[in-house]
């Protein structure tokens, strides 16, 4: 299967902070906030949702291709991603803006507060899949641009090109409508728990309206796992225990890319969220979304270890 991943491509900034972020809000000043947080720790980190994604799935052995924008700093990041098996032939370059860049400060809950620049990531709305030569089996529109989101859509649906659609941190800025082009003619919605609730609000949207539209609607609920709502029955798979917990950064994009190594080799739903499940766990143990690493044995090794006999798969 061809995979396209479009989305994010970015510089991490991981701080921890010692301390419970709660502990320091004050419910009756929200109108009035103003707070710093003195972290202990900063370590700078390849991210960005579409590579995160694509690693992933690359140490799992397929190719994917990413098409998004990157900055002028962006040299290095290339030669990474395709010394680790990611096309990135087609990421283009913009000269006079350096790549996007995420700052994340994470307290001793795993609470998050997050900023992100967008950089060179503005101008993915001028990318078009009607340019490229070869058409992919599956694109993923993960958070990017959230113009570049909705173009990517629309021409998916013009083309015929199946698409899953991750619009992850970007239901916080799109508007109702925005979000309900993007999931309308979809095949496949991915979010977490919290981003379907938004989503819900926003669109009016319903369980069952997407999956009047869509295959699968796939929901992340942490150290819950995920649920696989299909329109004749759900699947509710387990998140798998980690040796230790490091950063969450970036888990949710590995679960990605274990179910879409599912998706590539034509497995059933329920493997597909296994697989996710064994990736994201990787991930957790690890700081950034492409730091951790395993082998294709010691992957199925740790999935039988929780799932069974995993035959045919890997």
């Amino acid at each position: 299967m061809k995979i396209l991943i479009t989305g994010s491509i970015a510089y991490d900034y991981l701080m921890t902070f010692p301390g419970s972020f709660s502990e320091h809000l004050l419910p009756e000043h929200l109108s009035r906030l103003s707070l710093s947080f003195l972290v202990d720790s900063m370590e700078r980190r390849r991210g960005g949702c579409a590579p995160n994604i694509a690693y992933t799935l690359a140490l799992l052995g397929e190719r994917p291709s990413i098409m998004a924008t990157a900055g002028v700093d962006f040299d290095e990041y290339r030669a990474w991603l395709e010394s680790v098996g990611v096309d990135t032939s087609l990421v283009h370059v913009v000269p006079d803006k350096f790549t996007a860049s995420f700052f994340c400060n994470t307290d001793r809950n795993n609470n998050q507060i997050a900023t992100f620049y967008a950089g060179a990531m503005t101008e993915a709305r001028n990318l078009s899949l009607k340019s490229l030569e070869e058409k992919p089996d599956l694109v993923v529109i993960s958070p990017n641009d959230p113009q570049a989101m909705l173009r990517y859509a629309q021409e998916c649906r013009e083309l015929g090109i199946r698409y899953m659609f991750d619009p992850g941190q970007q239901v916080a800025r799109s508007s109702g409508e925005e979000l309900r082009a993007g999931i309308i003619g979809a095949n496949m919605l991915i979010c977490n728990d919290y981003e379907f609730e938004v989503i819900r609000q926003k669109t009016s949207l319903s369980e069952a309206d997407v999956l009047y539209h869509a295959e699968a609607l796939i929901v992340t609920r942490g150290a819950k796992g995920s649920s696989i709502l299909l329109k004749d029955r759900r699947v509710d798979v387990p998140a798998i225990p980690g040796r230790c917990i490091v950063d969450p950064t970036g888990v949710g994009d590995a679960y990605r890319g274990g179910f879409l190594k599912g998706l590539a080799v034509g497995a059933d739903w329920e493997i597909c969220a296994r697989l996710g499940s064994v990736a994201a766990t990787y991930s957790l143990e690890n700081v950034g979304g492409q730091s951790h690493f395993f082998t294709l044995e010691e992957f199925r090794q740790r999935y039988e270890a929780h799932f069974g006999a995993l035959d045919g798969v890997l």
